[in-house]
């Protein structure tokens, strides 16, 4: 039976949060708000299972490119394994600070900076769309000549280092501040302060910042973190997609090709900020005022903890699981992530998702049991909670937004 270890991600990755947030609990240090966190997690749950679906992809897309468009073959040596790294850091350079400067770029990077907190859950806010973008700048690599296989174990290790950096408890790290980005360095990056802003874009290497003129060293004025304009929402949609809708509403209005052009390939700080304002109004209702009561936030948790597990699994036995299977498994965790964010925004409209999540998994069940008594079982399930559902909606409701503290 084959097992897919990178499901080991999952606890590895979740061992480092847990020991920061004890850290500054134990220490008083503020650094770390639970809606913020739970949108941080949720958002790297919707990326590493869409791994499952993408990894093989992009490993043949490298063997694709490398076949038939390498200018070199190159051998797995120490020094072309020494190049591939200093390469690989340099694209990513270029890709990091293009998604900052291009508003193409900006709207599939921006999800990773609307945290306003600054730790290692922030590191998690990766979508797919971003690394289908960095795979497109990673494409030189193999047509560079370094084989598909070099390319893929050399990025999991570059991946792993900018976890580390997420993280405002280590301070400055002495003589390796000269070298490496360290979550010194990329404290100012997540920063939102002017004289922060658009620097440090390195990943490993800080040497690529100090040579292109984008470094910035940080001094003693307090970090604000997030978005110059937050985005004070915590839809787990409207996160994801709120910047390309911006676009498209934009180029909309542009009177001509040149015009639209010049808004998808222009700067962010050059966007109407009235765009959002705009889709907001039309797209969206206004977030609940009230605060997340004590029911909501171990809802949340529970949730949250379920769809970590099945994450788990479904990344660790994708090999054995049906297409059929990996789509409800994968549907169930999904709508699970924008029941979350429709319950930090206290929307009651979200026992329907909830009805619509139940019905996923009573399907997922039949499927996977495929014999009377379990499909007997599904059917009778499905017709009781159709004939209450009027009843069982009061009772959700009355739990989860007027159970109080």
């Amino acid at each position: 039976m084959h097992f897919n270890l990178m499901a080991l991600a999952v606890p590895f990755f979740l061992v480092f949060i847990g020991w920061e947030y004890l850290y500054c609990k134990r220490k008083g240090l503020p650094f770390y708000h639970f809606t913020e966190s739970v949108a941080n997690i949720n958002t790297g749950i919707a990326e590493r299972l869409s791994d499952v679906f993408t990894s093989l992809l992009f490993f043949y897309f490298f063997r694709y490119l490398y076949v038939h468009f390498a200018f070199f073959h190159l051998q797995a040596t120490w020094y072309n394994w020494l190049l591939l790294f200093l390469l690989t850091d340099l694209v990513w350079y270029w890709y990091h600070r293009l998604a900052h400067e291009i508003n193409i770029g900006w709207a599939v990077h921006v999800v990773h900076h609307q945290s306003e907190d600054f730790n290692y859950t922030v590191s998690a806010r990766i979508t797919v769309l971003q690394a289908a973008v960095r795979s497109l700048f990673w494409s030189v690599l193999p047509v560079a000549g370094f084989p598909p296989e070099m390319i893929t174990t050399l990025l999991l290790v570059h991946g792993l280092y900018p976890f580390f950096i997420h993280t405002q408890t280590i301070g400055r790290l002495g003589w390796l501040e000269y070298v490496l980005v360290t979550p010194s360095h990329h404290r100012v990056h997540h920063a939102s302060n002017e004289r922060y802003l658009d620097k440090n874009y390195g990943d490993v290497l800080i040497i690529w910042d100090k040579l292109f003129g984008t470094f910035c060293k940080e001094d003693e004025e307090p970090i604000t973190y997030g978005l110059t304009k937050p985005l004070g929402h915590y839809s787990f949609l409207w996160q994801h997609f709120h910047y390309i809708l911006e676009l498209l509403h934009a180029c909309a209005a542009a009177p001509n090709r040149e015009t639209r052009l010049r808004i998808l390939f222009g700067k962010p700080a050059a966007m109407d900020p009235g765009a959002r304002v705009i889709l907001e109004k039309k797209l969206l209702t206004a977030p609940g005022t009230a605060s997340t009561t004590r029911a909501q936030r171990q809802y949340i948790l529970w949730q949250t903890g379920f769809s970590l597990l099945l994450l788990f699994l479904v990344t660790l036995f994708s090999a054995q699981l049906s297409g059929v299977q990996c789509m409800l498994l994968s549907g169930i965790i999904l709508v699970s992530l924008v029941n979350t964010g429709a319950i930090l925004e206290q929307k009651k409209w979200v026992f329907y998702l909830e009805y619509g999540r139940l019905l996923l998994v009573l399907a997922a069940v039949g499927y996977h049991g495929q014999n009377s008594v379990t499909l007997g079982v599904v059917t009778v399930m499905v017709l009781l909670l159709t004939i209450y559902f009027r009843a069982v909606q009061t009772y959700y409701e009355r739990f989860l937004f007027n159970s109080g503290e």
